[in-house]
């Protein structure tokens, strides 16, 4: 895991400065912009770092992930003058957000005391594997990766909103098939998170009350639905989001490809890992689960179903 960490911070650094070589400089509106995004990300990582140690609780970022992208593209309309494609872009990370905000919730992710919650499952996984056993190596992995990486990550795939700052192209039908293609994925990462929920909800009602969990539970994990055709539709949605949100700044730019493309690409990155990650934990928890990851594609439905 640690050299799945620094080949990714690498990437965070190295990534950014390559795209920007080779484009346009930034003018003095969206300079001063991102001075002010950047101390928003400074205090946000200090403080889901600081929290994280003191509470021993290692999910901070977690809890701002669905909430603080919404400043970020806020504060870019705001000093566009509220630029009618910043403010279409604006509104609709905020729906993105209303919706990973309850998702979050309603699995216990917050508490009226901010600091707590249910904490991700696979950080305590992870702490208990060969790498960790000194603390400093962890308060280490926290600062860098949990704290720094992700949270610059997340400044990151918004920038395309930055990029789109100031355009002279006006806002038309390719902005509105955007917007509508963002709200389809929205959608389409809803569904996806209901039928896991759904199914884990009853899983372990059955559980609780002693009841035969039958064929269909007995699985263990989601394998219907999107998830018959994907094995981590969620996670498909959520990266295509981002793509899509960059595609605002290619409309506004002209270009394909501008400085803002790295987020999307370094969240593409971190979702694979991650979902890796994940993956080697359910096959050691769930025996029918290396069938699944042959039958069934990651991302993208290439393969056939998954059978029980």
């Amino acid at each position: 895991m640690w050299k799945i960490a620094l080949f990714l911070i690498f990437t965070l650094i190295a990534v950014p400065v390559f795209t920007f070589m080779y484009d346009e400089p930034l003018n003095d509106a969206q300079w001063n912009t991102m001075k002010t995004l950047l101390w928003v990300y400074g205090i946000a990582a200090l403080v889901t770092f600081v929290v994280s140690v003191i509470t021993d609780n290692y999910s901070q970022v977690d809890k701002l992930w669905s909430i603080i992208p919404v400043p970020y593209v806020w504060i870019i309309a705001y000093q566009s003058g509220f630029e009618p494609r910043l403010s279409l872009m604006a509104i609709l990370v905020s729906i993105w957000a209303i919706r990973l905000t309850f998702n979050f919730a309603r699995r216990g992710g917050y508490s009226w005391k901010f600091w707590t919650g249910e904490e991700d499952y696979r950080w305590s996984i992870l702490r208990a594997k060969p790498g960790f056993e000194q603390q400093w190596k962890w308060v280490l992995f926290n600062f860098f990766f949990i704290s720094a990486y992700q949270m610059a990550l997340i400044l990151m795939f918004t920038l395309p909103a930055l990029k789109a700052m100031g355009s002279i192209e006006p806002l038309g039908w390719l902005d509105y098939g955007l917007a509508a293609a963002f709200l389809a994925l929205v959608m389409m990462e809803f569904v996806a998170d209901q039928q896991q929920y759904n199914y884990q909800q009853e899983k372990y009602r059955r559980k609780k009350a002693g009841e035969d969990l039958g064929e269909y539970y007995g699985v263990g994990f989601t394998h219907t639905g999107l998830w018959g055709i994907m094995r981590h539709p969620n996670y498909a949605a959520e990266q295509s989001i981002w793509i899509v949100f960059y595609f605002f700044s290619v409309v506004a730019t002209g270009h394909w490809i501008n400085w803002s493309i790295a987020g999307c690409l370094l969240l593409v990155l971190l979702f694979v890992g991650s979902s890796d990650f994940s993956e080697s934990i359910s096959k050691e928890k769930y025996p029918l689960y290396d069938r699944y990851m042959k039958s069934v594609g990651r991302f993208i439905p290439l393969k056939g179903k998954f059978k029980v």
